[in-house]
């Protein structure tokens, strides 16, 4: 474990000691070896071969608080022995069950798409789901360095990227013989529908990239990145019925359209493939063949996966970067933070070299009745909590709008709200 306890100290200190405090930083419960080093995190006894990976090892209620940030492991308190500083706050175990996802390992249950609700978790449980506080520890950490004589950076506040994504789930309504017949079938919309068979695929109401894109557009910050995930699409599952086919003429002009925005592709990893993680690789090859690119980058469909399989087949496969980390119930820092992480497998605590990228929103994750169910108002507001909060830790922050929430006839606010966030971030 040397090199994941690194690497959270690391992640924790925003990298600024670069792996070269061997004589400087300790993670132990052994008191002997208290006085060879500056700072000491106190062990807690949830890595422990009796507790780890049993009930046991999962946090008390209530949870204590370190700093005014609840704490999942060890005691809230700072003490100085000699030359010594020991934060007895074990704040490595308490973000590794965070960062790893530690806590979807020991708990089974999960909804009819296989996925672990997230208003059944801890963070949402102790009510701090919409905090980053992975990061928050790695600040209060620092000032405590600071406190103490220890030369480090403060972290500057801001959002140091911004991610506008958008899921395929449906290219097109009304492009397609089966479009065109529920049209006719329901004798709803038969005019519309057949303006968009029969004429350019931008008649077609699910296609709204260019209002995504313009939308985008707008937003100039120096760091922002644009990405659609594109589904691939199989007979295997009903909910993969993609009423697309990428390699045909319509997806082709997609493929131009992001060319034209420098709006990066990824793979939208099947339903399928959330129960058959094998079947990545060969979605990936496909995906590569029709786009011309090289793949890297992936989000599930349904947001489901198979963890830690599906993760594995991920790396096997060649993605470098996942954008599915939120919870489809509920927004917030499913990870505990609003920064890229490298995934650390909770079964053997192994450091690996994919990059996790919390979903900051998903859109329908806000509106849903089966999910948050707020108003167009109250999903503003909670939508500007998560973005200030990533803000303030100098975050990345992760959009999610489906193409097919934005059509203008489609029966919600999601539109609307789009362009409310896109002004807020214009002036954050």
């Amino acid at each position: 474990m040397t090199e994941t306890i690194q690497y959270i100290f690391d992640f924790l200190t925003d990298f600024y000691f670069c792996g070269k405090n061997e004589s400087f930083f300790a993670y132990t419960s052994d008191e002997n070896e208290f006085e060879k080093y500056k700072i000491v995190i106190k062990k807690s006894d949830f890595f422990n071969k009796t507790v780890f990976l049993t009930k046991s090892s999962a946090p008390s209620f209530p949870l204590k608080m370190w700093e005014n940030i609840p704490l999942l492991f060890g005691e809230p308190t700072v003490e100085k022995r000699g030359k010594t500083i020991i934060l007895n706050a074990d704040i490595i175990a308490s973000s590794f069950f965070l960062l790893s996802r530690y806590e979807e390992l020991i708990n089974k249950t999960r909804d009819e798409h296989g996925r672990f609700s997230g208003k059944k978790s801890l963070p949402f449980r102790a009510d701090f789901l919409h905090r980053p506080i992975v990061d928050e520890y790695g600040c209060a950490f620092c000032n405590l360095l600071r406190d103490n004589g220890i030369q480090i950076p403060v972290k500057k506040s801001g959002i140091a990227k911004i991610y506008l994504t958008h899921d395929v789930d449906y290219l097109v309504h009304y492009k397609n013989l089966r479009g065109v017949a529920g049209a006719i079938f329901r004798r709803k919309e038969i005019a519309t529908a057949l303006k968009t068979f029969f004429g350019k695929i931008e008649n077609d109401p699910f296609y709204t990239f260019p209002f995504l894109f313009e939308q985008n557009n707008r937003l100039k910050h120096n760091n922002l990145e644009q990405i659609v995930f594109a589904l691939v699409g199989n007979e295997i599952e009903k909910n993969d019925n993609t009423r697309y086919n990428i390699f045909s003429k319509d997806f082709q002009h997609f493929v131009d359209l992001c060319n034209e925005n420098q709006v990066k592709i990824g793979l939208h990893a099947s339903y399928a493939a959330g129960k058959n993680p094998e079947l990545i690789l060969e979605e990936k090859a496909a995906l590569q063949k029709a786009t011309a690119r090289i793949i890297t980058s992936n989000r599930n469909h349904y947001l489901c996966s198979n963890e830690p399989r599906d993760f594995e087949s991920l790396i096997q496969a060649g993605i470098t970067d996942d954008f599915t980390m939120s919870y489809a119930d509920i927004a917030g820092f499913r990870l505990g933070t609003c920064r890229a992480v490298r995934w650390i497998n909770p079964e053997n605590k192994q450091l690996t070299s994919l990059i996790l990228h919390p979903l900051t929103v998903m859109e329908c994750t806000l509106s849903d009745e089966r999910y948050m169910n707020l108003s167009e108002n109250q999903a503003f507001d909670y939508a500007k909590i998560l973005i200030n909060n990533t803000a303030q830790n100098n975050g990345d922050l992760c959009l999610l709008w489906h193409n097919t929430a934005v059509a203008e006839n489609a029966d919600n606010y999601h539109r609307s709200l789009y362009k409310k966030i896109i002004n807020y971030l214009e002036n954050i």
